[in-house]
């Protein structure tokens, strides 16, 4: 079981998101915007892969990852970018992020593969505190 953050402000995007990934038997916490999950990251720690939105309101899912990363301390944290822009400008600036970028409309067995490989064999066994 890892520790995952879902970001997307689309409800139904991000309803079946979590509830993909908690069928999968991880702790997911959801957030609408990145203030919300910038909040969350303060009150309840490190997530242990973000799945975030590129198109939020405000401030987009890149900045947000920056700024989460900077939260946590880890340059490092993994984190899959979901957005409906192709543009392959954005979708190089997400990978130079060292992000895994999954255009809209996704497969969610690919999303799901994708941040199980993220997570990788490290977290077996492993509780949650969230």
């Amino acid at each position: 079981m890892a520790r995952l953050l879902v970001v997307e402000d689309d409800p139904d995007i991000l309803d079946l998101v979590v509830k993909r990934l908690q069928r999968a038997r991880h702790a997911v916490v959801a957030a609408g915007n990145a203030e919300a999950a910038l909040e969350v990251v303060r009150e309840k720690g490190a997530p242990e892969v973000a799945i975030l939105d590129v198109g939020l309101p405000g401030m987009d899912g890149m900045q947000l990852l920056q700024r989460l990363r900077d939260l946590v301390g880890n340059d490092q944290l993994p984190a899959v970018f979901l957005s409906a822009r192709v543009q392959e400008e954005e979708i190089a600036r997400g990978r130079r992020m060292g992000a895994i970028y999954l255009t809209k409309p996704f497969v969610a067995s690919a999303l799901l593969s994708t941040v199980e490989r993220l997570i990788g064999s490290v977290q077996d066994g492993v509780g949650s505190t969230w």
